[in-house]
């Protein structure tokens, strides 16, 4: 059996933890794998409420435990940069100049940010060209402490456009060719234009979500609603004036297009860049990869565009895939999968680009525990030393009483950094116990805002209803929430939704339950929800109200 490892890729709006196998130097096998949307955009003060939820339902679901994991950060949070340094002065001279780069063009302070850089080949000119990636150290360290709260120790942290082009070098090769690599996830799209040893990187402001914004303007429904339909209908239009017989239908393909347009003429302008001021060539190839690129027709649409080759990038033609996985769901999956498998062969050392912007608190930290085994070598070694020269000095009892005496004082001084130690150590877990309370009440925090939100979601669009209240259930982990609204516009509500059911007529509450599950998406089943009569109150029974009792996730 080979060596076993975690790697995790964190998104925009997911993430992906998975479990890898190295059987020989470069042979990789999936062997376990997981995906969850993150509740909300995650940044420095969320990092743990996010991550936490939904690396957990990963975990409890694929029954992975905590171990040292290697993982990727969103293209979103890094800064990447490109220069040319010369080489002349020495070794020192040019990590001078790499610092200056980094100070002249990264928008923070140097000692706020951590960052690595990767000599790429020469220029024409005979400078070095060289790529310096740059993140804030707050933001990592968030993650990274995250991470460590639930048993991880985190290893490496790569970049995810970087992971994801290893990636493609590791399966497909590398021909010469100039290739676009296009990763488009669900708030931005991650471009990289590899040639060789050039590189060049840029996160494009447009995704899925642009998508789903534009597709519920069109058809007047909610985010929600929209990427069901997305999923559902969509496809990207060809460019024809009527393209399908559905009306709905055709009017999202167009509503794709005209996003893929923009995203188009984007890709273009950094194509134009790329090669005017690194001299690069004309692309020959573009490999699809991210969750929106399983969009139908994306491939055909670009190619037709761009005038090059579109191919889907499909990790696992290289990796294998052990027994225990859906290999029908992977199929689904491998596009999103794309960095997390760039980030396995970052550790097997099969990475073209290696990046790490592990935090330097981690490496302190891991440079501290090294040396403990050292320390415990070296009193071994004192200590054997003591006893032989107490049993050279055997028959000379004033030398051995006074060697003696010199044993006893370093064993005091033993125990002195003992009882250092285990209150180093009783100090240790105390923090950690409050960091546990308070990160348990900040995820409540955070839950209870979602619940309440997707409540008020369900019924925002119902005019002349509201939440009156929300309390504690009977029994625990449930929630009471009183709505009321006026009893015209409920009996109106109830008129327009049979009519939209084919004249299945649902009472008012029914309706507001269907809506919140349909919008928020945080309750358990059926059986977990309790809806009391509607009450009617105020001046002639002119509003209605009624009581949902909730079982929330």
């Amino acid at each position: 059996m080979g060596k076993k490892f975690l790697t995790l890729d964190i998104g925009a709006s997911r993430v992906a933890l998975a479990e890898y196998e190295q059987s020989g130097r470069d042979s990789l096998t999936l062997v376990n794998y997981g995906t969850a949307k993150l509740a909300a955009p995650l940044d420095a003060g969320t990092a743990d409420t996010i991550l936490s939820p939904a690396i957990g339902e990963i975990m409890r679901e694929k029954g992975i435990k905590p171990g040292p994991v290697a993982l990727s950060v969103s293209g979103q949070m890094v800064f990447p940069r490109f220069a040319a340094i010369p080489m002349a002065g020495g070794q020192d001279k040019f990590e001078q100049m790499v610092r200056y780069e980094i100070e002249q063009n990264i928008p923070f302070p140097i000692d706020e940010m951590v960052c690595d850089r990767q000599i790429l080949g020469d220029t024409t000119d005979g400078d070095k060209s060289v790529m310096i990636v740059a993140a804030k150290i707050d933001q990592i360290e968030a993650i990274t402490g995250a991470l460590t709260g639930m048993g991880f120790t985190p290893t490496l942290v790569d970049v995810a456009p970087i992971a994801v082009t290893n990636a493609v070098r590791y399966v497909a090769g590398d021909d010469g060719n100039c290739s676009i690599i296009l990763d488009i996830g669900a708030k931005t799209t991650s471009l990289i234009i590899a040639e060789g040893d050039r590189l060049y990187n840029r996160t494009i402001p447009i995704g899925g979500n642009n998508i789903n914004r534009d597709i519920g303007q069109a058809l007047g429904i909610g985010p929600e609603d929209a990427e069901l339909k997305k999923l559902e209908k969509g496809y990207v239009s060809q460019g024809g004036v009527v393209e399908d017989e559905d009306a709905e239908a055709d009017r999202i393909s167009k509503v794709c297009r005209a996003v893929l347009t923009r995203l188009h003429a984007e890709i273009s302008r950094s194509v134009n860049f790329y090669r005017s001021q690194q001299g690069g060539s004309a692309p020959a190839r573009m490999y699809l990869t991210g969750g929106t690129a399983l969009l139908p027709q994306v491939d055909e649409f670009f190619a037709e565009n761009l005038g090059i080759e579109v191919v889907f990038f499909n990790p696992f033609d290289r990796i294998a895939v052990g027994g225990g996985v859906d290999a029908g769901q992977l199929g689904t999956d491998a596009a999103m999968l794309a960095a997390n498998a760039g980030v396995a062969i970052h550790l097997i050392k099969q990475a073209q680009f290696d990046i790490n912007l592990i935090p330097p608190a981690i490496l302190e930290a891991r440079a501290e525990k090294a040396k403990i085994p050292l320390v415990a070598i070296g009193g071994a070694m004192v200590v054997g030393a003591l006893v032989c020269v107490l049993l050279g000095a055997w028959e000379r009892q004033d030398a051995a009483t006074e060697q003696l005496e010199k044993v006893e004082a370093q064993a005091n001084r033993y125990k002195g950094f003992e009882s250092k130690i285990k209150a180093g150590q009783k100090a240790v877990e105390e923090a950690e116990a409050e960091a546990t309370k308070l990160r348990r009440l900040l995820y409540e925090r955070e839950r209870a805002v979602l619940c309440l939100r997707s409540v008020a979601e369900a019924i925002r669009p119902i005019p002349g209803m509201w939440i009156e209240k929300w309390e504690p259930g009977k029994e625990p982990g449930k929630t009471l929430v009183t709505i009321r609204g006026w009893k015209d516009n409920l009996q109106e509500l109830v008129k327009a939704d049979a009519q939209d059911n084919g004249g299945k007529e649902r009472t008012p509450s029914e309706i507001v339950v269907s809506k919140i599950k349909t919008a928020g998406k945080v309750l358990l089943a059926d059986e977990q929800i309790r809806i009391s009569d509607m009450t009617a109150i105020g001046k002639n029974g002119s509003v209605e109200q009624f009581t949902v009792e909730v079982q929330f996730k």
